[in-house]
């Protein structure tokens, strides 16, 4: 394909976060569970990193929040834990915090039944049928769980998941950012443990040949820890993360009242990534690694011209992943970041010489 712009997902595609993100959702389940609610014993992660894979893959987890939210009510509804259908409200994340402590510490909590019970295809067939998400997984489950889980709302107050998980990926970074100091995690943040997916000798070549932009869900300040951390800064003319998604939700709500979300798989932040480049009728690329991705960029292909590209680093669940991708909008798919170069360079004449010739016969 002859591109005149790439745009690139963040997470999975330009940086591994198999190490940063990933374990910062096991992390966060486990002192959710441990610190909150008083389970016992956990000897070894309650989710797999290939399990948070195919969470991803069903659609409507770009929000690592939120996933991890659904992974915990998911995980109590094996527990036996009594049901908590109603949240009580509180006003800082000590008193929420306090409260859990003590109406589950009379609870009967099997940490064994979260190995044995936990079998995640049913489960996700259904969060599937249900329309992905948080939203899905609770349509799945009921709001038997819905009490135990604090994870809606501000880090400050009420959002105890937020609050964990956001301590655990930034670590030091953690205070300076927010203005709090931590509760949960006063050790080095996870940030710390990401690499670069794509080497930046292919970026340069990239960059020579088209115009380039970033369309991540991540926060603007931690969109810009890897992009300063990796110097990937002047690879890129546009940068767009959750934090315009947030603003053009509260615009929209302004001017009509009502909420619509505008972060993947809705394609606005694609289109915004696009237009801040500036090219009149531009041919676009976007790669992704999950299904929310493809789903964005079939969307924007509306405005624009776009090839739907697939990253695929899990090679543990490569048919479910691979399938998931395809199903959710992939027009290609990608193993090794050397096949993008192969991807967006035009044909030699010679090669489109060969290809008339075959034409014929």
């Amino acid at each position: 394909m002859d591109l005149d712009v790439l745009i690139f997902d963040m997470d999975g595609v330009l940086i591994d976060v198999s190490r940063s993100y990933r374990e910062t959702i096991q992390r966060t389940v486990h002192i959710y569970l441990k610190r909150c609610l008083g389970f016992e014993s956990i000897k070894r992660r309650l989710i797999t990193k290939n399990e948070i894979a195919l969470f991803k893959s069903i659609g409507g987890f770009n929000n690592d929040w939120d996933l991890t939210s659904g992974i915990l009510l998911y995980l109590l509804s094996l527990s036996g834990i009594p049901p908590q259908p109603k949240r009580e409200r509180f006003s800082s994340i000590q008193e929420i915090v306090s409260y859990l402590k003590k109406v589950s510490s009379n609870s009967h909590k099997n940490i064994a039944n979260l190995y044995k019970k936990k079998y995640l295809p049913p489960l996700l067939e259904r969060v599937k049928s249900e329309g992905g998400g948080l939203i899905g997984i609770r349509r799945a489950l009921g709001s038997s769980w819905n009490g135990w889980i604090y994870g809606a709302g501000d880090l400050n107050q009420e959002n105890v998941v937020k609050r964990i998980f956001q301590e655990v990926y930034l670590g030091e970074r953690f205070t300076s950012y927010y203005h709090l100091q931590p509760l949960f995690h006063r050790k080095s943040g996870y940030h710390l443990r990401e690499k670069l997916l794509i080497p930046k000798g292919i970026l340069a070549i990239l960059r020579k040949k088209l115009r380039m932009g970033i369309a991540s869900g991540r926060p603007k300040f931690e969109a810009e820890l890897a992009l300063k951390r990796f110097h990937l800064l002047p690879y890129f003319d546009s940068v767009i993360t959750l934090d315009e998604c947030d603003e053009e939700e509260t615009r929209i709500y302004r001017s009509t009242g009502k909420w619509k979300r505008c972060s993947k798989p809705h394609p606005y932040s694609l289109l915004r990534a696009v237009r801040e480049i500036g090219l009149s009728h531009p041919r676009c690329g976007y790669v992704g690694d999950v299904a929310d991705d493809m789903k964005a960029a079939q969307a924007a292909k509306k405005t624009f011209p776009m090839l739907v590209i697939g990253f695929l680093i899990n090679r543990k669940r490569r048919r479910q992943i691979t399938e998931s991708l395809f199903a959710a909008g992939a027009d290609c798919i990608i193993e090794n970041p050397k096949d993008l170069l192969r991807l967006v360079s035009p044909p030699s004449a010679e090669k489109m010489k060969k290809t008339k010739a075959c034409e014929k016969y």
